[in-house]
Formats: structure tokens, C-alpha cells, sequence
């Protein structure tokens, strides 16, 4: 039986239960017969409390808790260092180290053969500046001293996504759409099939978003001052061709089994259910296999020198982006909706003679939306015609 050291090393031990994990899920005999008196799994726990009984100990926090009180007792200035060729550990969130190594030990626990590209990832961050790596139970999210620039996640058995916040990136080449990536305010992302893939081309993209999202806020402008209110409409948006209740919308990526699409807004006297996430609730959520979707709401219109603006419960995004939303989710125990797309549909885009038709009494502008798109998915991002068109009807005729 190995004797714990006068002064253990905290980090030794960490990297201990990792080696030791890892040999195991590659098929490592010997690391098997280790863990197998413990558990019949593979995971970083039973590597970790495998370890702890061969120092002589019942679990892994009386060995944590015992190497404390040791190093506790004969202190010096010594700091624990990153293991070698992962010089990113030192970078990780200081809320609990262990935390974050088992919560990314378990992201790849079934997928051993992805996480070289992790740490392929992970290796280019000392060399940006400042970055704090923050683990969750799906995926890991990077930091600037100001905020997340990136996010990684295993995203199938042979692919990790990493996710960069690129505000002025469009997909194309590499970069593709964001998709199921989330976190961070991911714009674009990057499929990688190995570590090799981890090119130049993608350490400057990385070294890109570092440098966008490190950079200080523009200076505020002046509060701008509010129009003269025109009036108050009533909006109805009309579905149509709704996608059915399961879909797929990224190739091998989740798939959804309960999709819903619900308003954006706020409302305390109508259905509406939690978005995680998001400030705005998922109002009356209508099922994805319904024949049609329908939801009625008013929009208060403002007229300046630059035309019209819009306010109101529904209405969403800056001056030159004002628009109606819709959510799509997964709707679980019917209270909380898991988002997973958006739909955005303009009203700075409208005709301003619309406008100023449904201001008149008794008239309504009608947004007429096609909720599936040409791949059969549910409908997302900026809708363009043909997929919506706006009208004018009077006393509620279509």
C-alpha cells in the first residue's frame, strides 16, 4: 500500500485518479483490476476513490481532506502547478478545481477518443492573455477578464464543436452556424474531427474572438428621447405548415421529441411557460405537430424623425432592430420550454404605409409566417419572404 506523503501534493493526486481513469476507459488492464474492487464503471469518481483505498482511506474527500490538514501543518509558498503539456489547468474557475475536473472528465467519459481535441483547444489558451476556463455538466465555456469568448462541447461521438462570439462572422468555409453549441453568446463554430484540426486557421480565429470580447464597451450614447406615440396596434401572427413534434436540425447533433413554438414576451394573464436563459416567458405554446399557430397581441407605435418605433410587452431588440420573437423548444411537465431556436420577425422591416394603415381603427396588421423552412426544420434566425409576408386586414378579415 503507497504511503501518503508528510506534504501531499493536491494536484499529484488530482492527476493520479485522471491517469488512472483514462488508462481504465482505454482498456488498460491493470488500471481495470484497480478501479473494478470499487465500481464497475470507468468514471473519474471510482478512479479517484480506487485511489483514496489505496492510500488507506474510505473515499476521496477523507484523502483530500487528510493531504489538507498535512500540507496545513508544514506550509510553505510552494503553488501547485498545471500538470505537464496542460499548462490550461491553471486557468480553471478558482470556485473548485476538482469540481471542474470531474465535470470535464465526465463530458468525455463515454468519448475518450475526443478529448486529445479538448486539450488541442485548451493548449492555445495561455497564449491569448488572461482566460478563466469554466466547466459544466455538458460543456466548457472560456472567459476574457470581461467575458465568454468561447465554448466547447462534445458534440456527437466523433465531433467537438467549438463555439467562438464572432458578432461580425457570417457561417462559411469553416465557420458554421452556431447551432446547439449555446453558451457564451456563441456566434459561429468550428467542427473538429481531431486534434490536427486545431490549425493556425483556427488559433487566429481564437486569438480574434479573445482580442473582440477583451476590448472595452463602446461608450453608452445619450439616452435618445421617446416620439410622440402614434397610436397602438393590434398584431395577429398566422402559422402555417408547422415542422411536427420531433426534429433533428443539426446532422448527428440532439434531437428534439416534444417541440413546441411559443411568443416571446411578457404576460401575467395569459399561458406562458419558462425559458431558461432568457428574460422573456414562451407565451400560449402551441404544440409543433398543430395545424396552425395563431397569437394576437398590441404594439404601441412611435413616430420621430427617424419614423416609426415600437414598444410593448412583445416587442424585442434595439431601435434598429425591433422585432416580434418566437421560440422553439422542447416543452417539459408543461411549465418550462428548453430552447434550442428562434425565430425574429422585423417590424423595422415593414412597409411604413402598413403602418400606418393598421393604426386606423378596426385594422390589424397580419404577419403570415410559413414555421417550417426549405429543410423541413422548424423556422429560425431573420425571416424573409417568402416565408413571411405583412398585411393590412380591417375588422379582422384575412
Amino acid at each position: 500500500m503507497p504511503q501518503l506523503p508528510d506534504r501531499p501534493d493536491l494536484a499529484q493526486l488530482r492527476r493520479q485518479a485522471r491517469e488512472l481513469q483514462r488508462a481504465a476507459a482505454g482498456g488498460d488492464p491493470g488500471a481495470r483490476r484497480r478501479i473494478q474492487p470499487v465500481s464497475a464503471k470507468t468514471t473519474l469518481s471510482a478512479a479517484q476513490l480506487a485511489v483514496a483505498r489505496e492510500y488507506g482511506f474510505a473515499s476521496w474527500a477523507k484523502l483530500k481532506d487528510e493531504a489538507e490538514r498535512r500540507r496545513a501543518s508544514a506550509p510553505d509558498t510552494t503553488r501547485e502547478t498545471a500538470a505537464p503539456g496542460e499548462p490550461w489547468r491553471d486557468l480553471l474557475a478558482a470556485d473548485g478545481p476538482d469540481d471542474a475536473d470531474e465535470l470535464i472528465e465526465g463530458q468525455y467519459a463515454d468519448r475518450p477518443q475526443l478529448r486529445p481535441i479538448l486539450d488541442a483547444v485548451l493548449a492555445v489558451l495561455p497564449g491569448l492573455g488572461p482566460v478563466t476556463v469554466q466547466a459544466r455538466r455538458t460543456i466548457v465555456t472560456l472567459f476574457t477578464p470581461r467575458r465568454a469568448f468561447a465554448a466547447i462541447r462534445a458534440a456527437t461521438r466523433d465531433r467537438v464543436d467549438l463555439g467562438l462570439r464572432l458578432d461580425d462572422a457570417r457561417p462559411g468555409g469553416r465557420l458554421l452556424a452556431a447551432g446547439n453549441v449555446g453558451g457564451g453568446g456563441v456566434t459561429v463554430r468550428i467542427a473538429l474531427t481531431c486534434p490536427d484540426d486545431v490549425d493556425g486557421e483556427v488559433r487566429d480565429l481564437m486569438r480574434r474572438a479573445y482580442a473582440e470580447n477583451s476590448a472595452p464597451p463602446p461608450p453608452r450614447r445619450p439616452a435618445r428621447r421617446l416620439g410622440a406615440k402614434a397610436g397602438t396596434m393590434t398584431v395577429v401572427i398566422e402559422g402555417s405548415e408547422l415542422p411536427g413534434r420531433t426534429c433533428r436540425p443539426e446532422p448527428g447533433g440532439r434531437g428534439h421529441q416534444n417541440v413546441h413554438v411559443a411568443l416571446s414576451g411578457r404576460s401575467a394573464d395569459r399561458r406562458a411557460v419558462t425559458v431558461p436563459g432568457k428574460p422573456h416567458q414562451g407565451i400560449e405554446p402551441v404544440p409543433g405537430d398543430a395545424s396552425a399557430a395563431r397569437w394576437e397581441m398590441p404594439v404601441t407605435v412611435r413616430r420621430d424623425d427617424d419614423g416609426f418605433d415600437f414598444a410593448g410587452p412583445f416587442v424585442r431588440g434595439v431601435r434598429d432592430d425591433r422585432h416580434l420573437g418566437l421560440f422553439w423548444g422542447d416543452l417539459v411537465d408543461d411549465e418550462t420550454l428548453e430552447l434550442f431556436r428562434g425565430a425574429k420577425l422585423r417590424l423595422v422591416d415593414i412597409d411604413p404605409e402598413l403602418i400606418e394603415e393598421a393604426l386606423r381603427p378596426g385594422h390589424t396588421l397580419l404577419a403570415r409566417i410559413r414555421l417550417t423552412d426549405a429543410k423541413g426544420n422548424p423556422i429560425c434566425a431573420r425571416v424573409h419572404p417568402p416565408y413571411l409576408t405583412w398585411s393590412v386586414s380591417a375588422d379582422g378579415a384575412g
